[in-house]
């Protein structure tokens, strides 16, 4: 049951703005740009196409595309008939692809040509579009029940889906838009890929909002100061390790575009080393730097600008949506500063905003959840992010957070990026081993020595291993859980 199916269906919505401003940009990718317009009748098209393959209101479809102008087609098409999106990674394995299709047992699934369980792809998508459908219009455009599903929880080799209580009705669609600051009307920049939660959600509701959306099919640190500069982007989405990226530029190349059209860099997914945001803070200025903390569950969010930052150095902001609390092993509570397993909960006897497909909540008795995050809360209620539970490990009987060395190693010049994780030691449980993929060549001792001069000793990586492989994906995340699987199997 969700909240509310009546209002304004995203469709309709889509097209008043088609209506009112028919030739304004909506979304650009690469060199194509097609307007409010072009977006509307491609949408309608596609819908039909849709509905002509037997998916009704109520039904799924999955999308398994990269950024794309089709991938954005295919989305508002979906709730045009009244159907749920649910957008996966086009880059799944196969066997993690199919978990995730026999969850969402979908209508119909939009992919790739040659992709594993593909109904429709892309050519067939673009063929609907210039095809003449006046015999075979989608109809009025409807309410979905069910706004977004989204793929979680890969990290664990478990996937799960969350199914939102939300319906697709623009009036409801903007709380999370309003706490980020996202523009009526505005140019917004997404260089991260829409099947996951924060850029999808940022995304649809720029679109809602009537902002013309830049996508990067591929995030590029030089395309995006390109890209800001040539369509005078206000409004920016990154993951701390895109920020670190940009940040690595030489500086004839980060500080020779024009920036200057930014008002708002937006960061989330991940930790963000404070040496990292003092950085950014130095270059842009304080007001233009903010963050949100909260999971794709929806239960609380905190959000905190630049300049509240400085105060509280490290917070990720006080909740701005539902409650948030500490608690011991033992589930009891903790004092203001001490740290422990963050829960959440939308409010005492609050709805729900989510449920879970082929999961079940961590969740207590009175209605709080856990994702498993660690932190703390200060006297004056902001939050702390330390890592999460999962993540991390003990070395001698110390608690010892991967994401703390992550951000020191992270530090160094010559590190492109880092993830940490606990092995097996016969005296001490556990050690630090550090995974290193590196912009330069650097000496395994200068690496020793950086950290050695910032970290106590326990915190020290025993070992380095350097790889040629990403070990985030576009998004930011890191599969720690799967890394040590591999290394204690070799």
């Amino acid at each position: 049951m969700t909240m509310r199916e009546t209002g304004t269906p995203f469709g309709s919505a889509l097209e008043a703005l088609a209506l009112a401003e028919p030739d304004r940009p909506a979304v650009t990718c690469e060199d194509r740009t097609v307007s409010r317009a072009e977006l509307l009748a491609g949408v309608r098209a596609v819908a039909a196409e849709f509905s002509a393959r037997g998916v009704r209101r109520g039904d799924v479809v999955s999308i398994g595309l990269p950024n794309c102008i089709e991938l954005v087609q295919a989305l508002f098409a979906t709730w045009w008939i009244g159907a749920t999106p649910a957008p996966f990674s086009h880059r799944l394995p196969a066997a993690e692809r199919r978990q995730i299709l026999e969850l969402a047992a979908p209508a119909l699934v939009v992919g790739e040509a040659g992709a594993e369980g593909t109904d429709l792809t892309v050519e067939q998508m673009s063929a609907a579009d210039r095809a003449d459908r006046a015999d075979r219009e989608p109809g009025p455009a409807l309410v979905s029940p069910v706004w977004k599903i989204i793929t979680s929880g890969g990290s664990t080799g478990r996937p799960k889906l969350i199914v939102s209580s939300k319906a697709a009705v623009a009036e409801d669609a903007s709380t999370a838009a309003k706490l980020m600051g996202l523009p009526y009307g505005g140019c917004v920049l997404m260089p991260a890929p829409l099947s996951h939660s924060a850029p999808f959600s940022i995304t649809v509701n720029s679109l809602l909002r009537g902002s013309h959306v830049v996508l990067m099919t591929r995030f590029d640190p030089d395309g995006v100061l390109e890209l800001i500069e040539r369509h005078r982007i206000g409004w920016c989405y990154l993951v701390p390790t895109m920020m670190q990226r940009i940040l690595r530029l030489p500086d004839a190349e980060r500080l020779g575009r024009d920036v200057g059209s930014v008002e708002i860099v937006f960061h989330m997914a991940a930790p963000c080393p404070a040496w990292l945001k003092r950085a950014w803070i130095d270059w842009l200025g304080a007001d233009r730097i903010w963050e949100m903390y909260g999971g794709s569950e929806g239960q609380a969010m905190c959000v905190i600008r630049g300049d509240e930052w400085l105060e509280h150095p490290g917070s990720v902001g006080r909740p701005a949506v539902g409650e948030i609390e500490v608690r011991d092993e033992s589930g009891d509570p903790l004092e203001p500063g001490l740290v422990g397993e963050l829960w959440l909960r939308r409010g005492a006897g609050a709805p729900s905003p989510y449920r879970y497909i082929g999961a079940e909540a961590r969740a207590s008795a009175d209605g709080w959840e856990s994702l498993g995050d660690m932190g703390r809360v200060d006297s004056d209620g902001y939050v702390y992010i330390t890592d999460r539970r999962t993540d991390m490990f003990v070395v001698g009987g110390a608690n010892v957070y991967p994401a703390e060395i992550e951000a020191v190693l992270d530090e160094h010049p010559a590190v492109r990026s880092s993830c940490v994780i606990g092995l097996p030691h016969e005296d001490l449980g556990s050690v630090p081993h550090a995974l290193i993929q590196l912009a330069m060549p650097v000496e395994d001792a200068e690496l020793f020595a950086h950290v050695r001069d910032r970290l106590a000793p326990y915190k020290v990586p025993r070992s380095l291993e350097r790889t040629e492989a990403p070990l985030r994906d576009d998004a930011g995340k890191v599969r720690r859980s799967a890394l040590r699987a591999e290394r204690l199997g070799a």
